[in-house]
């Protein structure tokens, strides 16, 4: 499995009562269709996972297979801090056909870089998909260092890493390290354009539920060797992808779709709305990007 471009941290849609919106989410996967995205990872951070049974985690995974009918990769989140768990759920993910598994570095549990090397060999060995890693030490409390994931990128079943470390020296150190053997996509909006031009191939994009249409060409014009516009395309999308963290995500980019129309919801609990006073910067920063316009009224 190939992944690089644009994969899109699916947002999960909910209905007034914080059920599962399933008829939204199908229609998220066409949105996604329809602008060109590469790929979507559902059940991950961006999808509030912690918040839903396994049940629903396990029919958001098959909505978005169904859906996307092969069009696109799907690259199911997987990743827990139990090895036994995230194995039978990668191995659930594949029986629905997803294209592939995204696996959090163990939280809580604090491993050391050995037990991340044994928890993701085991994962690679034994769930039999093709595994993106997913090193995100402001929320595990862990980070995983180059040297392991060189160690992890001989597997062939580990193909891809999501970075979100913030911490560009470590990710120009996998790439040094570990060269083709495996693809390293931003963890943060704001930094896609600089990993590119590290020799990361794309990103895990939160803010890419949005505009994906937008990321698609700033990443498009980094291949075509059009730093320029690559460049213009970066600075025109930073403030709108800085907005998508004023608060806690997933709450700013669902406030966001909400004032465009696209109608996912709130956030389930523990996650609640955005105070009004950062929803009125949220609603400027679209303004200021073009997406509403300045009379559009913000509901506090």
């Amino acid at each position: 499995m190939i992944l690089k471009g644009l994969c899109v941290a699916q947002v999960t849609p909910f209905r007034e009562d914080t059920s599962l919106n399933e008829d939204k989410l199908r229609e998220l996967v066409q949105f996604h269709l329809n602008a060109g995205t590469n790929g979507l990872v559902p059940c991950a951070t961006t999808s509030e996972n912690p918040t839903y049974t396994w049940d629903e985690h396990f029919r958001i995974i098959e909505i978005v297979v169904v859906e996307a009918a092969g069009k696109l990769k799907v690259v199911a989140g997987c990743g827990t801090n139990s090895t036994t768990r995230s194995i039978e759920n990668i191995k659930r993910a594949r029986e629905i056909g997803a294209d592939g598994a995204m696996v959090v570095t163990p939280y809580y549990n604090k491993p050391t870089q050995e037990g991340l090397y044994a928890h993701f060999m085991k994962l690679a060995d034994e769930g039999g998909l093709p595994l993106m890693l997913y090193n995100v030490p402001g929320r595990t409390g862990v980070n995983m260092k180059p040297a392991t994931v060189a160690r992890l990128a001989q597997h062939e079943r580990i193909v891809a890493i999501k970075e979100a470390s913030g911490n560009l020296e470590q990710m120009a150190e996998i790439i040094l390290l570990c060269g083709n053997s495996i693809t390293l996509l931003s963890g943060d909006d704001g930094l896609t354009f600089p990993i590119l031009a590290l020799g990361g191939r794309g990103v895990v994009s939160v803010v890419g539920n949005i505009v994906p249409k937008d990321v698609l060409a700033m990443i498009d014009a980094f291949e075509k060797e059009n730093l320029e516009k690559a460049r213009q395309w970066h600075y025109k999308l930073l403030p709108l992808c800085q907005a998508m963290f004023i608060e806690t995500n997933p709450m700013p980019v669902k406030e966001a779709m909400n004032m465009l129309g696209m109608e996912v919801g709130d956030v389930r609990l523990p996650l609640v709305r955005m105070l009004p006073a950062n929803r009125g910067k949220l609603h400027q920063a679209l303004v200021q990007y073009g997406l509403i316009k300045e009379k559009d009224v913000v509901q506090v």
